[in-house]
This record gives structure tokens, sequence and C-alpha cells, in this order.
């Protein structure tokens, strides 16, 4: 039985002061030292809001606080079991599991990111359709295609489905949304059309760089959110890092399937509580806990506390 969770969330869920905000513990001066060094920057440049409102910026800060926080959760004696990342929280993710090196995640999330904005720099990006169905949302993204190229994206929910693609054919997707009873049509903080054929260019590149990388094999459960499936082997996760950017993440499924895992309590990594949320809307039974919003040591002694 898997009985606890480490979540990392996706670029979005990014806001300033998120890296100066993490725990003052040495496991975090380390990893925030460490990808100053890895990125010839200071962490401090990475941490306000025009850093963060930039591709390459806010997923570099995700991996660090996502690394940072981890860390030293793990260092206060919380058992991990199992990890799972959205998006880009797969490198982190693939971190703490020990299957990537923090440096080479650094250094691939910075190509990444960089590679997602050269993309597609302007007239793009994601709306998240709330209170529709996955099939309802899919017929809407085919009534809008005449608008401009869009695609379903990420299935976070039951009834979080989120679309990217080009700006009128979002804000089309997002009228008819309305009109079909959607509760809420949400534009994204993201500037890049994620998860979806049109980035299949960086997904490309990405599997390039990554033949250059050293993979070990998992010490943690590592979940792919694009499979949700559990993958074990070094090849099989280089494969989920650098394709996960054009395919669609699989939230709604990844949850379900950490609760087959056994999984009972599920920490997210800063910033905010984004994917526990999506998790305990698929998942009530599971306890979800934001670990910006709790002290280390409180976290530690819920993680041990006796459930089932």
């Amino acid at each position: 039985m898997l009985r606890t969770a480490l979540l990392f969330p996706g670029q979005g869920s990014q806001r300033p002061g998120m890296l100066a905000a993490l725990p003052d513990h040495p496991a975090v001066h380390a990893a925030r030292d460490e990808a100053s060094a890895v990125l010839g920057r200071d962490w401090r440049a990475l941490d306000d809001a025009d850093a963060l409102s930039r591709t390459d910026g806010a997923q570099l800060a995700l991996t660090i606080a996502g690394v940072a926080a981890a860390r030293a959760l793990i260092a206060e004696g919380a058992p991990i079991d199992v990890v799972a990342g959205h998006s880009v929280g797969a490198f982190p993710a693939a971190v703490v599991a020990g299957a990537l090196s923090f440096a080479d995640a650094l250094g691939l999330v910075a190509l990444r990111g960089r590679l997602m904005a050269e993309s597609h720099p302007l007239g793009f990006g994601m709306t998240a359709i709330i209170g529709l169905r996955e099939a309802a949302v899919a017929r809407l993204v085919e009534q809008a295609g005449g608008a401009g190229p869009v695609y379903l994206a990420n299935r976070n929910a039951e009834l979080q489905i989120v679309v990217s693609g080009a700006e009128a054919a979002l804000v089309r997707v997002a009228e008819l949304a309305l009109g079909a009873g959607a509760r809420k049509a949400e534009r994204l903080n993201v500037r890049t059309p994620s998860h979806c054929p049109l980035v299949a260019p960086v997904a490309e590149r990405l599997a390039e760089a990554m033949r250059d990388v050293r993979l070990s094999a998992p010490t943690i459960a590592y979940v792919s959110a694009r499979r949700a499936r559990v993958l074990r082997t070094a090849e099989a996760i280089g494969d989920d890092l650098a394709t996960n950017v054009a395919e669609p993440v699989r939230w709604r499924d990844t949850a379900r399937l950490l609760g087959e895992l056994g999984v009972e309590l599920a920490f997210e990594t800063p910033a905010g509580s984004t994917l526990g949320d999506l998790t305990a809307e698929t998942l009530p039974q599971v306890r979800t806990c934001a670990l910006d919003q709790v002290s280390l040591r409180s976290a530690c002694v819920l993680s041990r506390a006796p459930r089932g």
C-alpha cells in the first residue's frame, strides 16, 4: 500500500514570492543555492511577477519550489511513497523519485520553457471549462474549429476540462461552453497552447536533449499523469518527461490510480492547493494538504498519523 503521495503542480499555480516563502530549512537553502549555481543567476530573479509571467521563469520556479519543499519534508522524516506531477511538475517529481538529478532537471526545464515560449509567442493559450463533461467539451471544440486550431488538452477532473489553442478559437469555445451550461470558462495564466499537437516540435527537441541526460530507475514510485500509470524504468520516465508537453494531462485518471494504489494522504508542493483540490474532487476519501499552508512539523505529524 502506497499511503502518502507528493504532488507537484504545473504552470499556472505560480505566484510572486513563492520561493522566498519556502520554509527556513537547510534543505530549502541548499536547493535554492544549487539552482542559482546551475542556472547562473540568483533564484530571487525568478520570484517576482515579471519573471513568473514568462513560461521559462514560471516553470523553473515551480521546479525549484517542488524539489526544495519535498527535500525539506523528507529530511524531517515524512514518509513519501509515491510522486506525481502535473505537466512541468513531472520534472521535480522525477528528481524526488531519484530518477533525474536536480541539475539536469533545471537544464531540461529551462530548455522546455524557452522552446514553448518561442513556439507560440502571441495569440495562443489555454482555457479551463468547468461544469461540462469531456464528451460535451469535445463537441464544442469541434464546433469552434473554424475559428482556429483548438484541442482538448487536460482532463483535470470529471467537470474540469482544459482546451488549448489559438485565441479566437478559445474565445469561441468559451462562448459555446457558457451557452451549454458550463459554470465557468476561465483563461489560464499560460501563454502557450500546451498538451496538444501544436507543441509537438518542443517534445521532439526535448527527446533529443534527453539522450544526453543520465536517468535512473526510481526509488520512490513515479506516477505519470500523461499515462495515469506507474513507470518503473529510467527509459519510460525519460520518455514521459520529453513527451508530456505535447500530450494531454490525465489528472482525473491519475487521481483514481492513486486511490487504487492505496494513497490516503497527498501533500502538494508550493504554490497553492490546485492539485489537492482536483484530487479531492475525484477521491473525496483522500486527505490533501498544501505544504505552503502548514508547517513542516505539522506535515510530518500528519504523515505519521494512523489512517485507514
